[in-house]
């Protein structure tokens, strides 16, 4: 198996769904995954940009399968450019998978990439990065909070 998986955009290294989805991808589907954080100059963000990438980094810095990149523009373009096998989504509820199974169908008409849904573990779906970024925001211990 040598294929290699886009996850892009939300990941927040500050949750634990999205690494999940990562690991999880690397045990059935993917030999490598790239972690695609997009940039967009417009939009204010909780944290900076380099700080999202160095947490990020950190997490899987023992990891050579994992690789960690920004980019610009549209997800698709940044899919091409990588020669990516499949883009990756985590689905945290059933109320999200409507949602993510459209954006996997615009992905595949704009690309002809497949896109893979993975479910998050049961005990990593409750907690939104939303909620997360605010109790970080407070300085609350996010330990406490998480599964």
């Amino acid at each position: 198996m040598s294929k290699t998986a886009i996850f892009a955009g939300s990941f927040d290294p500050f949750t634990k769904g999205h690494q999940n989805i990562v690991d999880r991808a690397l045990q059935s589907v993917a030999s490598k995954v790239i972690i695609a954080i997009g940039v967009n100059h417009e939009k204010k963000y909780m944290f900076p940009l380099e700080e999202r990438l160095q947490a990020i980094q950190e997490l899987y810095k023992d990891n050579p399968r994992v690789r960690v990149e920004s980019y610009e523009g549209l997800t698709t373009d940044f899919a091409k450019e990588q020669h990516a096998d499949f883009l990756l989504r985590g689905v945290r509820s059933i109320k999200d998978f409507e949602y993510e199974r459209d954006i996997a169908d615009i992905n595949k008409r704009l690309t002809g990439i497949e896109t893979i849904l993975l479910f998050t573990d049961y005990q990593y779906s409750s907690i939104s990065s939303s909620i997360v970024r605010e109790l970080y925001a407070y300085k609350k211990n996010i330990e406490d909070f998480l599964p």
